[in-house]
């Protein structure tokens, strides 16, 4: 089964193209989530957190391993910043589709807190997924068309699973 989960961790850019070499993930579309404007864009997306839809199948990889993966390339202490961008379009944020992610989601960051892995405690927020709103088209795949691009994700831990 195809399911989808929406994350946010910095420029939208690195994201996709780690997100999209993982087992089980079928699609990745750079967008914009979280916010209170109607179809946002690179110029007006206040509130809203550049974020990664991916579609998955569940016979391949989970909602938990995604998570899993997701706190391996990025800085989820980091409040409103990744690397060089900031502001609250790079927050840390895991939008939820359903009371079972959020639980499982807040389950998964007490692991990583647990871990003590990072020096402060995690600070991504979980916020109910209203709707995901697709990038535009020269941001889609970003990474692929431009491989000398900029990205400030990159693998820093093993699993914490």
């Amino acid at each position: 089964m195809i399911k989808k989960i929406v994350l946010g961790g910095g420029c939208f850019w690195g994201l996709q193209e780690l997100l999209r070499k993982q087992p089980g993930v079928a699609k990745t579309s750079a967008g914009y989530a979280g916010g209170k404007v109607k179809n946002p864009t690179y110029e007006n997306h206040e509130g809203h957190a550049e974020a990664v839809e991916i579609e998955y199948d569940t016979e391949k990889t989970s909602f938990k391993k995604l998570l899993d993966f997701f706190f391996q390339i990025h800085d989820p202490t980091t409040l409103n910043r990744q690397g060089n961008d900031r502001g609250t379009s790079y927050r840390s944020v895991i939008f939820y589709g359903s009371s079972e992610e959020k639980k499982e989601a807040k389950n998964f960051i007490d692991i990583v807190n647990k871990s003590g892995r990072w020096k402060h405690p995690v600070i991504t927020t979980l916020e109910p997924l209203k709707k995901f709103y697709p990038a535009e088209e020269y941001h889609q795949d970003y990474l692929q068309k431009n491989p000398g691009g900029y990205t400030c994700h990159a693998i820093r831990f093993g699993s914490y699973l």
